[in-house]
């Protein structure tokens, strides 16, 4: 009984986030073309990142993940976006809006 209880108990913290994605962690992959604080632009056509709203992060992530983007970086982009979840598009955005 007590296995099924601890086994119950690793669900329901799954269940509530207990591990939810790490923004910071997410971002790594980010550095080396947008900086350290988000703050540099990148190839003079995206703005630096730490200006954007989270709205408008997580939109221009999931964009590059379909193809679709108005920056046109699409070829750079699209195999950073395209493994990541919604849950780690939303934590990274979040953590960017933290560097301002």
């Amino acid at each position: 009984m007590k296995k099924l209880l601890f086994v119950s108990g690793a669900v329901a913290m799954l269940a509530s986030g207990a591990f939810a994605a790490d923004g910071a962690a997410v971002y790594k992959k980010c550095i080396a073309c947008h900086g350290v604080k988000a703050e540099k632009m990148f190839n003079n056509k995206v703005p630096a990142i730490n200006t954007l709203s989270k709205e408008d992060i997580v939109a221009a992530i999931k964009s590059y993940k379909t193809g679709a983007n108005k920056y046109n970086m699409g070829a750079m982009m699209k195999p950073i976006a395209t493994p990541m979840s919604d849950e780690d598009i939303d934590a990274v955005a979040e953590y960017i809006n933290t560097l301002k």
